[in-house]
């Protein structure tokens, strides 16, 4: 059977998500790696009508490109694997964008691309959800809400067919689900970048530990991702059933309630995975 290599990447545009999975030819029916820093052939240009888009091109059909892109500070804002991409930079300032071809041979770094918006595109952030999520410049803070902090759903809800059972038990009368207790609390904000900060509860004591980072807000899917070692803020003792906590299902989002549902992937009580929803409400 022919194999097929697949390079599976997570691609985070500013303020868009992509989960990229391409088909290449066989790896093995590659020329072996010829390539040199110096000779590789892409582009990295911003749009003449736009200059917070640039536009990312692999000029060398031979190679499997691989793009990561930074703001100023070094936070990784995404990657691609596309052999022709775009990416949005609404905010002003310097990003570096870092190409890369993989051969059968071996890959391949070229010299980093530095890239300067002069200014923001304020027009990118024109749709409402974006000031329900983050109030903006001056930022937004949610917490859990204990009317109903938690609950579980099939996999595709809530969509208006198939797999989308839900069920969020009311808090009163079913406290089993998690304590009652101040887990901590997320913070998202626009000021000059995609920032958060998530405040985490440990699950046995009154601990806390503060992360700070960036974040990707995919509307059109419904997407939320946290970057550079930030999680989701969480309640009760469901940490362990979920391997992926910084890549998220936005269920539910208006100017006053927040639902996010991470996959339970691992078996309780030999249930199986399903979604597990967690409800926010703004800090007071």
């Amino acid at each position: 059977m022919k194999r097929i290599l697949y390079i599976v990447i997570t691609a985070i545009t500013i303020g868009s998500l992509l989960f990229s999975c391409e088909p290449v030819e066989d790896r093995e029916s590659l020329p072996a790696i010829t390539q040199t820093s110096s000779n590789l052939k892409f582009s990295v240009t911003q749009n003449a009508a736009n200059k917070n888009v640039v536009i990312l091109k692999n000029e060398d059909p031979t190679v499997i490109p691989y793009w990561k892109y930074t703001d100023a500070a070094g936070n990784e804002l995404g990657h691609s694997n596309k052999g022709d991409d775009q990416v949005t930079f609404p905010f002003a300032g310097k990003y570096t964008v870092y190409f890369t071809a993989y051969t059968r041979g071996g890959s391949v770094d070229a010299a980093p691309v530095v890239v300067d918006v002069a200014q923001n595109d304020t027009s990118y952030f024109s749709d409402p959800k974006w000031n329900m999520l983050t109030n903006g410049v001056d930022g937004k803070t949610w917490v859990l809400d204990f009317i109903d902090p938690v609950g579980w759903a099939g996999l595709d809800y809530p969509a208006a067919s198939g797999d989308n059972w839900n069920w969020f038990p009311d808090y009163a009368s079913n406290s089993w689900v998690m304590p009652n207790k101040d887990w901590g609390e997320m913070h998202f904000d626009l000021n000059g970048g995609y920032n958060t900060k998530v405040t985490q509860t440990a699950i046995a004591s009154t601990e806390q530990t503060t992360k700070t980072g960036t974040y990707g807000f995919d509307m059109a899917n419904n997407k939320l991702s946290f970057n550079g070692g930030v999680e989701m803020l969480y309640g009760g003792d469901y940490y362990g059933d979920v391997s992926n906590w910084y890549s998220v299902k936005v269920v539910e989002l208006s100017a006053t309630s927040l639902r996010l549902a991470v996959i339970r992937d691992k078996s309780r009580k030999g249930e199986g995975v399903c979604l597990i929803v967690f409800h926010y409400k703004p800090k007071p």
